[in-house]
Formats: structure tokens, C-alpha cells, sequence
């Protein structure tokens, strides 16, 4: 086991599998010659040259472009996006071409790419910098969706999106960059689709993904004060969704909570809250209640920021209202 960064548990995951297979190769802003705009692909140029890393005009539609092309006809292309408000330049290549492509050529052509790079919130960003697309993409048939929250999953995850043959849409924080923890040196990899349950409780189920799952853990950790003993889960992958987790969850605390960073309207936690009353309605001693960023663009304003994005204060008083407690 070693202690690593999330960057350096990114750039491990890319290089392992580069390194496993030739037909895998990194492109996009940045990523060759700077060592990656947040440093995620530190030394790759030099290991693996300009053939397999190397950087790409300010031109998402294109490279992205280039990139599908490159997955129909039989390599593994991971594009990296300096953050992922930057793919709707390129949403017609991922939307209309990357997902449909195995759809409407009758099963004829795979294509295995992967578009990563970070999602939401970072700081005072403004408001064309700091949006959340993960339900957008969710949405979309064709698609996986996979948002890890530490460096372990990060890898593990990676290195199976990779190596899956449908594309995946693999979304980081830059807020997460510098989390540090145990990895192991070994391979290893993750299930898409897979949802861990990262404490076990029995009065409330509290469900997250990403950078939210820090203020999952606080939440609970906050509850345990007030005898609240929470069950925090961490969804992992929002398409597909690990339902079957949650749902024997939700059956066994009878209360739910959902934290998402995104926008209230047509959200994952939207989906998770009528799935969860569709198959556990019985179970329910309160209503599922859902803890996203208020319904507004993100301000630049740091006290903004701070009124606007989920935080525990607000988990908290989901929590007490669901056991009863507020």
C-alpha cells in the first residue's frame, strides 16, 4: 500500500492500463507537454511519448470527434476534458455519436472510449466553470456514469472504464485532487455499478457520490451526537445505479436522505427518490428528502457558494427531520 494523491491515483490507473495495452492512448488540453492542467498525467509524455499523449487544440467537438472515430475503429481513446462544463462543446459527439453508435449500427460497432475530467463546483470559479452534469449525462441510454470519491475508487474505477467497451463518462472534482489515502501497489479494479456502504447504521440511510460524500460523512458523524446512527452509502456510478443496494438499505433504516451537488430538477437524487418509494414505499416512516445546491447558477462569491451547495448544516437538518429529531 502506498499513500497517494486522487491525481496520482488518475494518472497510475492511465498509465497501468497504457502500459497493458498499446491501443490505449490520452489526449486533450494540456495533457502532454504541462504535465496535465492539474497535473493528473505528470510524466506520461515522457514515458510513453507524443503518439500516446499528447495535447489537442482549444477544440472539444474536435477532438472529441477524433477521439469516437478512433474507438469504432478499434483503439481506446480517454479524453480529457480541463472540466467538463467544456464537453458541451463537444455533447454532439458524446450524446449523438459515442452513445448511439453500438445502437444503431446493430451491435456492429463498440466503442470504447472514455471522457474524463472534473465536474461542479471548485471554488470561485464563477458560473460557467462550477456546473454539475452528471444527470445530464445519466440521461442518456448508452452511456456509464461513474463519479468516485476517493483516490482507491478513483483507480479502480478508471482502470475498469478503460477497459470497458461502451463509452464512459468519468467524472473527478478539482477539489479532490490533493485527497490523500491508502492504495494498493498491486492491480486491482472496481465494478461499474457497484454502490459501497461506507458506514453501517440503523435509523437512517444517506446516500451520496463524489466530492458530496464528505459532507455525507460529517453528517453522520455530526448525527452520532444527537444518537442518530446514520448509514452513509456511496452510489459510486449514477448510470447504472446499484438500486438493489440502496433499496435493502432504505428496507432495513425505513428513512432516506439524499445528498447531490447538482440542481434540484430532473437530478439523480430525483430518480433515486421516486425509485426508492416505487420499491420500498412500505418500508418508508418518513418522506425521502433530497439536499442539492440551490436552483440558481453558482455565484463567485465565496459566501455565495457557501449558501448555495449542500452542506452539513442542511444534511443535518434533513436527517433530524426524517428521525423525528428537529
Amino acid at each position: 500500500m502506498s499513500v497517494i494523491q486522487f491525481r496520482d491515483a488518475i494518472r497510475d490507473a492511465m498509465s497501468e492500463e497504457m502500459r497493458r495495452d498499446k491501443n490505449v492512448f490520452l489526449m486533450g488540453e494540456e495533457v502532454a507537454e504541462y504535465n496535465g492542467a492539474y497535473k493528473a498525467s505528470q510524466g506520461m509524455l515522457d514515458e510513453f511519448g507524443p503518439e500516446r499523449v499528447y495535447d489537442t487544440p482549444i477544440s472539444e467537438l474536435g477532438f472529441s470527434g477524433l477521439g469516437v472515430g478512433a474507438a469504432i475503429n478499434g483503439l481506446r481513446p480517454i479524453i480529457e476534458y480541463m472540466t467538463f462544463n467544456f464537453s458541451l462543446v463537444a455533447i454532439d459527439q458524446i450524446i449523438n455519436s459515442a452513445a448511439k453508435m453500438y445502437a444503431m449500427s446493430a451491435g456492429q460497432y463498440n466503442v470504447p472510449i472514455v471522457f474524463r475530467g472534473p465536474t461542479g463546483n471548485a471554488g470561485q470559479l464563477g458560473a460557467q466553470h462550477s456546473s454539475n452534469f452528471e444527470n445530464w449525462f445519466a440521461n442518456t441510454p448508452g452511456l456509464k456514469v461513474v463519479v468516485p470519491s476517493n483516490p482507491y475508487d478513483a483507480k479502480g474505477l478508471l482502470k475498469a472504464s478503460i477497459r470497458d467497451d461502451d463509452p464512459v463518462i468519468f467524472m473527478e472534482s478539482e477539489l479532490m485532487y490533493g485527497d490523500k489515502m491508502e492504495v494498493p501497489d498491486s492491480e486491482y479494479l472496481l465494478p461499474i455499478g457497484v454502490a459501497e456502504i461506507k458506514k453501517k447504521g440503523k435509523d437512517v440511510t444517506l446516500i451520496s457520490f463524489g466530492k458530496m460524500m464528505k459532507v455525507a460523512l460529517e453528517a453522520a458523524e455530526e448525527a452520532a451526537k444527537d444518537d442518530i446512527d446514520v448509514e452513509v452509502i456511496d452510489l459510486r456510478t449514477v448510470r447504472p445505479i446499484d438500486y438493489a443496494t440502496v433499496i435493502e438499505s432504505v428496507k432495513k433504516t425505513n428513512r432516506c436522505v439524499i445528498v447531490e451537488e447538482a440542481n434540484p430538477l430532473a437530478a439523480i437524487s430525483s430518480d433515486l427518490a421516486f425509485n426508492i418509494q416505487r420499491h420500498a414505499f412500505d418500508y418508508l416512516d418518513a418522506p425521502v428528502l433530497r439536499v442539492n445546491s440551490m436552483d440558481i447558477p453558482l455565484s463567485y462569491a465565496p459566501t455565495y457558494i457557501e449558501a448555495t451547495l449542500p452542506n452539513v448544516k442542511r444534511t443535518m437538518e434533513a436527517i433530524k427531520k426524517v428521525t423525528y429529531k428537529s
